[in-house]
């Protein structure tokens, strides 16, 4: 492909200064890039992995991605009409986008703040790896690429993720010092995709690094003030320049003393900076060396003793609840006809705990909504669903987000009815069409695929299940 002649040489002179070999970096350029799925770790454990790997595509064998402990390259493109795509098994991912989730290293009970979050790849792996315990603060500034966000938190059933769409400056003035750690992958000039979007090559034709650089610096600062005493961040961008990558962590740690570079072991397929490097710690992937795009990613600890305090972030809690009897009721018989007992009793403890009632929504929020102030909030928590007068009784409808939060162990064997991968059933149900099944228990019912839950139907007397997929979500 033709790169910009000004990219080429400052490349040539960056690569000359660094620790990584020219020899076929531009002839890179023109190879056909890879593509890659993570394996959903909340829903999937690690024994099913192969199956699910071999149900996407038994003619392929593939192969892991070393920085990666759930994701592998695969030569075909992740199909969007998966059944294991609308049930959040998977997330087609680009391989070197992968490294900053897995850097990171998110633990249930963090609080976990995502400054640049769509589409939201890496996002759902730190939500992934919270296991639904602390929470996900998923941030977009654009409100279109925000809604993308939200499909993908949704989908991979994530209850405990907050999504904004705000600009970092604003969030610091409610969210100051309540993170464990912070995740930035930066907006920049891109370099790293030239290969797979031509159109980045006229982006940075058109603006060039430098506008990035500076607005790197600015979310970088936000990022500072929303992080915790001890807190990690991790800085990350799909770009080769010195200018926005280890100038600006330098430019940082300079400003903002007392932060350190949290060196990694070394993982194949990613160059690790030398004591002689200019950022000692940082990490790269390069395209001529590794079996990715290009990526720069670097994990900083702030000192324990920073002059930033700590706020923590509350959490929701019911305080009256005598108004909504009725709706109560409904939820939880609802839930009751679908759980298991043990799953029910957690189910029922956590409404007692956080539910939030407002009008014909009901929700279990991640946070309390006043910590958020003004912020524009697409989603806070796990949307259950709404309230629906039928006669003189009021029933239950659920959002389609509650069944994906759902696990075939938490579900009575008579509520559930799980297809195998192939079947044409699960293509009928993801279109909207009416399932037919031997006659079964009436009621309310959760389709899933190998066991991993799709969404919800209603089975009547005579075996036919009225289809509750939602409408936007579905095949065309």
């Amino acid at each position: 492909m033709k790169l910009p002649e000004a990219f080429i040489n400052r490349m040539k002179e960056e690569l000359l200064s660094s620790e990584v070999t020219e020899d076929g970096f531009f002839e890179s350029f023109d190879k056909e890039p890879l593509k890659g799925i993570r394996i959903n770790k909340s829903k999937v454990d690690k024994t099913r992995y192969e199956d699910i790997l071999k149900d996407l595509n038994p003619e392929e064998s593939v192969m892991d991605i070393p920085w990666c402990d759930c994701g592998f390259y695969t030569k075909t493109e992740s199909s969007g009409n998966s059944p294991y795509y609308h049930a959040g098994v998977i997330y087609p991912q680009e391989p070197s986008a992968m490294l900053p989730g897995q850097t990171i290293g998110a633990k249930p009970g963090d609080i976990v703040i995502d400054l640049c979050a769509a589409p939201g790849g890496k996002a759902c792996r730190i939500a992934e790896e919270l296991n639904g315990e602390g929470v996900l603060i998923a941030n977009e500034i654009s409100s279109n690429r925000a809604k993308a966000l939200l499909r993908n938190i949704e989908r991979m059933g994530i209850p405990n993720a907050v999504v904004l769409n705000e600009d970092p400056i604003n969030m610091r003035k409610f969210l100051a010092g309540v993170a464990d750690k912070i995740i930035v992958d930066a907006p920049c000039s891109g370099e790293g995709m030239f290969r797979r979007d031509p159109s980045a090559v006229k982006s940075w034709e058109k603006y060039g690094p430098i506008p990035c650089s500076e607005l790197q610096d600015t979310i970088l600062e936000s990022a500072d003030i929303m992080l915790k005493p001890g807190g990690e961040l991790v800085y990350s961008t799909c770009t080769y320049g010195v200018l926005e990558d280890e100038d600006r962590i330098i430019n940082f740690i300079n400003t903002h003393p007392g932060y350190e570079v949290i060196p990694h072991t070394e993982i194949q397929g990613v160059t690790h900076a030398s004591s002689e490097g200019k950022l000692p710690g940082s990490m790269r992937i390069w395209p001529h060396i590794s079996e990715g795009d290009g990526h720069f990613c670097v994990h900083l600890r702030k000192a324990s003793d920073s002059e930033s305090s700590f706020m923590p972030l509350p959490s929701y809690c019911v305080k009256k609840r005598g108004k909504n009897v009725r709706e109560m009721d409904a939820l939880l018989a609802f839930m009751k006809d679908l759980l298991t007992e043990e799953a029910y009793a957690e189910f029922k403890a956590r409404t007692e705990d956080g539910l939030l009632i407002r009008g014909e929504h009901a929700m279990l929020p991640a946070v309390d909504e006043k910590a958020l102030g003004t912020l524009t909030t697409v989603k806070n928590g796990l949307y259950l669903g709404e309230f629906k007068s039928k006669g003189r009784e009021l029933v239950f409808a659920p959002s389609n987000s509650l069944a994906l939060t759902l696990k075939r162990d938490e579900l009575k064997d008579s509520a559930v009815i799980s297809y195998s991968y192939d079947a044409p059933e699960l293509t009928r149900y993801l279109k909207g069409e009416t399932l037919s099944t031997e006659t079964g228990t009436k009621g309310n019912v959760v389709i899933a695929v190998e066991g991993f839950c799709l969404g919800f139907g209603k089975r009547s007397a005579d075996g036919m299940i009225k289809n509750l997929y939602p409408k936007a979500w579905r095949l065309m």
